[in-house]
């Protein structure tokens, strides 16, 4: 790869690092537009690679004016736009993508993967380079690419999209940089069912707002929605046979996991969600089968007529927005665990190798013993013999109200285990997480990323969403 940066501008990078980190100047290096860097990811497990699709205008800048730098150290990648005279950074986010958890399953050791991503960022007045960094076996974030880019070239587009999609506000509470903006989109409603859609959209609204932290915080965002009708109702679902096409190509069974549901059809779910102003998006699928997925600052879905549709709403939205690790560990997923050398940067999980700097210890109480005793291998066995009875279901292709009343009995049976020990309530580090039975700890008995049994955030949680949305509107 070429090397763009002189050693001596490498250099006045550092040196000039910590003046534009905590003050850059938005108006002296931007515009009040969105540049959108379309690319390529492709490659295996052991190797990866990128290209550049196209540059285009994504409409308004929504985001913060004031806070351009990312500082939370919270996803897989994180790129950077640097200033190309002077080497100032100026812009950066970390992030996560459908390609990072694609390395990690079985076919990325057989087989190359292409995935479309996109990045966005203010438009910039004067050329900039981009660098794009992963974390190393570390955690460190390290370049393995760059790129330039050249505002007024001819290869970038500034024309804005013009879609002519209906939108619809859930509600809006201030100018797209001073609040948080979330784009609901839906895949499988037909024009006929658009009433559905808007209906949809204000129940999982109003049910991700009565949780907190958001309900706290509800005049920080601003919500509106896409509406994208589709020729058929539903979605894509391989695993029992039954295939859709559909404007944002949702399909279930990704990665071959039965109810992850995404969509690799990156460049129109972008193309449709630049309509309005956003800086996070939520796909709602026209489906009743349990299934939604939530990759950091991409998008995340939900089946919105399941039974649980509300619980998985707020569940995927945490990893979407704050970054946060699954804390369950006896469910299928598809991912393969490796061994334990580094503590994982979720902040909602630990590997517990420096208990006396417990990444959440200001939310530890006096007395309380890190790790800390709970009912893990009653819990454990209840909840491995659901995952039986769960895929005896899935096998014999049952109504799904059968698989519901499986999950309603698992939660009434779990929540007596969990609701009744001396350390319920209490921040500490029980043992099981991040898909790991042993190894990883979370920082609660129970929390929504952890079962479908309670509607809140433990204190971690909370506190970790709050931190972004701070980022967004201050």
């Amino acid at each position: 790869m070429k090397k763009l940066f002189l050693p001596f501008i490498l250099i006045l990078s550092l040196n000039l690092q910590a003046q534009f980190t905590s003050n850059v100047d938005f108006k002296k290096y931007f515009e009040n537009s969105t540049m959108r860097l379309d690319y390529f990811h492709n490659g295996t497990a052991t190797e990866e690679h990128f290209a550049v699709d196209r540059i285009l205008n994504d409409g308004s800048w929504s985001g913060s004016k004031s806070i351009l730098i990312d500082d939370l150290n919270q996803g897989l990648y994180f790129f950077e736009v640097l200033d190309k005279e002077s080497g100032a950074i100026l812009f950066s986010r970390g992030f996560s993508s459908i390609f990072g958890e694609w390395q990690s399953i079985p076919e990325a050791k057989e087989k190359w993967g292409t995935f479309h991503e996109s990045i966005r960022f203010p438009w910039p007045l004067n050329p900039v380079m981009v660098l794009m960094k992963k974390r190393d076996d570390k955690n460190n974030f390290v370049t393995i690419w760059e790129t330039e880019i050249d505002p007024k070239a001819r290869y970038v587009n500034p024309a804005k999209n013009g879609s002519g999609l209906a939108s619809f506000d859930y509600m809006v509470n201030g100018p797209a940089n001073e609040k948080l903006d979330i784009v609901v989109l839906g895949d499988g409603y037909t024009k006929g069912e658009m009433q559905k859609f808007h209906d949809d959209v204000f129940r999982l609204c109003d049910a991700l707002f009565a949780v907190e932290p958001y309900r706290s915080r509800k005049t920080d965002f601003n919500v509106r929605a896409v509406e994208t009708p589709s020729m058929t109702t539903g979605v894509n679902r391989p695993h029992p046979g039954i295939f859709k096409r559909t404007p944002l190509s949702v399909s279930y069974s990704s990665f071959d996991s039965e109810r992850y549901a995404l969509t690799y059809d990156n460049r129109t779910v972008r193309d449709v969600a630049s309509t309005v102003p956003y800086d996070f998006m939520f796909i709602l699928i026209n489906e009743e089968t349990y299934g939604g997925g939530g990759i950091y600052r991409l998008y995340s879905t939900v089946a919105a007529d399941n039974k649980f549709s509300e619980y998985i709403f707020v569940h995927e939205f945490g990893h979407h927005l704050a970054g946060l690790a699954d804390e369950y560990y006896t469910s299928d997923v598809s991912y393969q665990s490796t061994e334990i050398t580094v503590e994982p940067y979720e902040v909602n999980i630990t590997a517990l190798l420096d208990k006396e700097n417990l990444k959440w210890k200001q939310f530890v109480k006096p007395g309380t013993p890190i790790p800390t005793p709970w009912e893990k291998e009653k819990y454990d066995s209840l909840s491995y013999e659901i995952q039986k009875e769960r895929r005896k279901l899935r096998a014999a292709k049952v109504p799904e109200s059968e698989v519901e009343a499986l999950f309603e009995r698992e939660k009434q049976e779990t929540s007596a285990i969990l609701d009744n020990m001396k350390y319920t309530g209490k921040v500490g580090a029980f043992e099981g997480g991040g898909y790991l039975q042993y190894g990883y700890y979370r920082p609660y008995d129970d929390c929504i990323m952890f079962t479908r049994n309670k509607q809140e955030f433990c204190p971690v949680c909370q506190d970790a969403i709050s931190r972004v949305i701070n980022q967004y509107t201050k």
